[in-house]
């Protein structure tokens, strides 16, 4: 084994980090994980700095532990490596590196006002989980380390700057802190100015590009490991330093590269702890506080549409049914038991019989609630079946996407030839893809490398950085050079599917009021 000839993508997601180590064919060789979950402190999900550093490390001994079982040899380097973690949040330090708050992940929903407010200064739609309405609400509310802050970064961010010393960004993940320019390279000049405008009367001695990472495009320079980054990941001193590092990207960004979603028309679903879309467009698109205008990691405008709620609470669920198989005397493999309960929701009523299931752990800025309060309701009459409770669960899922699909597809007239589908919602074969296909009304695939998700993506980025031809776009590379002969499955929904998705959608949308009385009163 040639470990030259090798990279490696990493991604710090919601639930796991992952680490996929991959060959010059871009084929999936070794792998590594860490399994971790937010806290909810003080009324802020938030990751402690020491589980971050420690979950790197542990996720990467993992791998090295995987390449040495599989070839005998010790990782000690790789041709190109990149990281990736979960987009947006709040992490601020001072001029000495030292962190100015708790790490403010995309799951909160604390920062209403400032995302209003920019949203009417920019006329354009600022989300409450962007970095930029984090900062803004911080000024809002008078926080005292704003005089200190001298740098304003992601989780991503955050890591390769500590690996490579590098205060940079891929435009992708910049896109999800800041509002990217027409040419799909830079920040938006004129709201820069729009922003330090509206700060100019608080006395801060910084400007916000004073304080915000470099913007990279994929395949740009951006540093290489030091002794310092090789020692975070390998205490034991095997690494080496000087690995040339890809622009760092956001889970949305690696999702498009995973599923070769980069070119206009073409879109991306991730579903799994969250669910976004991600459909590359051709030309501007009206201002909707549902929809997110990002970019692919070569800069290419992005419409997404994010939720921050997507299979928690059918693993709840399953939980349930586990510790019942359990009590019974029947004990159940969980993925075994999310497979059957997956297939069961086939069997369902297109329409899930008259049952209803809000998913909210936490809250959904689509639907406009700042808290969420998982329920599951029906009617007397509704037909309270096992196959129509699990589909119930399962187009919950997807409610909150769908609405924004629908303004993307029916307003703004936005055409998709097909989506990609990656993550757990996708792991059992038929199913998560039917019923997004009944959501979106397009054809729906998943190839054979989908459920290497973001790490992958992100490995893919590190090739391209080192592999590509002269002049040859991230786009060429992924169509010619990665899935021209990738394997995949392709699922259509049938008109009865769509109808019933239909018909969920809209006792969903017509109850949303109980679902937002239930925050106020539990």
């Amino acid at each position: 084994m040639e470990l030259k000839n090798t990279v490696m993508g990493i991604e710090l997601g919601s639930t796991r980090i992952k680490a996929v180590l991959i060959d010059r064919d871009h084929n999936p060789i070794a792998s590594g994980d860490h399994e971790w979950e937010n806290k909810l402190v003080d009324g802020v999900w938030t990751y402690g700095m020491d589980d971050i550093r420690a979950g790197l490390r542990a996720c990467y001994a993992d791998l090295k532990r995987d390449v040495k079982e599989k070839f005998g040899v010790t990782l000690t380097t790789v041709g190109a490596l990149g990281v990736s973690a979960m987009m947006h949040g709040y992490l601020p330090f001072d001029r000495d590196g030292g962190q100015l708050t708790e790490f403010r992940t995309w799951r909160n929903t604390i920062t209403g006002p400032a995302a209003k407010e920019l949203t009417e200064r920019f006329g354009f739609n600022i989300p409450q989980r962007w970095s930029i309405a984090h900062l803004y609400q911080a000024v809002l509310n008078g926080e005292e380390h704003l005089p200190r802050l001298d740098y304003l970064t992601t989780l991503a961010g955050y890591i390769h700057w500590q690996l490579t010393g590098v205060k940079a960004v891929g435009v992708g993940e910049a896109s999800g802190m800041f509002p990217i320019a027409a040419d799909g390279r830079d920040y938006d000049q004129a709201m820069v100015e729009k922003f330090d405008g509206l700060i100019a009367g608080k006395g801060y001695p910084w400007k916000l590009r004073d304080v915000l990472p470099r913007v990279l495009t994929a395949g740009e320079d951006a540093g290489v490991l030091t002794a310092e980054g090789a020692r975070l990941l390998d205490p034991d001193g095997d690494l080496r330093p000087g690995i040339p590092a890809a622009p760092c990207e956001g889970d949305a960004g690696t999702g498009m590269a995973a599923t070769d979603s980069v070119r206009v028309r073409t879109g991306n679903v991730s579903a799994g702890t969250s669910d976004f879309a991600m459909v590359v467009v051709d030309r501007p698109l009206g201002v909707h506080r549902e929809i997110d205008m990002v970019t692919t990691p070569a800069g290419l405008p992005v419409a997404m549409v994010h939720c921050n709620n997507c299979t928690s609470d059918i693993n709840a669920w399953v939980n349930l049914f586990s510790e019942f198989a359990e009590a019974m005397g029947a004990p159940t493999d969980r993925g075994e038991l999310f497979t059957l309960l997956f297939r069961k929701a086939l069997e369902g009523d297109p329409d899930c019989g008259g049952l209803l299931s809000y998913n909210y752990f936490s809250g959904e800025g689509v639907t406009d609630l700042d808290e969420g309060r998982p329920m599951f309701l029906r009617t007397p009459d509704a037909r309270f079946t096992l196959a129509n409770f699990m589909r119930a669960h399962l187009l919950s899922a997807l409610a909150t996407l769908k609405i924004g699909l629908d303004i993307l597809t029916r307003q703004e007239r936005v055409v998709i030839d097909k989506l990609y589908g990656h993550g757990g919602f996708f792991k059992t074969p038929g199913v998560g893809q039917r019923m997004l296909s009944a959501a979106a009304g397009v054809p729906v695939s998943v190839m054979e490398t989908a459920g290497e998700g973001g790490p992958y993506g992100m490995a893919l980025l590190a090739a391209y950085l080192i592999w590509r031809d002269e002049g040859e776009t991230l786009e060429d590379y992924l169509d010619h050079k990665v899935f021209a002969s990738a394997r995949s499955s392709i699922l259509m929904a049938d008109e009865r599917d769509a109808a019933g998705f239909s018909a969920f959608l809209t006792r969903y949308q017509r109850a949303l009021p109980v679902e937002k009385l239930a925050t106020e009163v539990l």
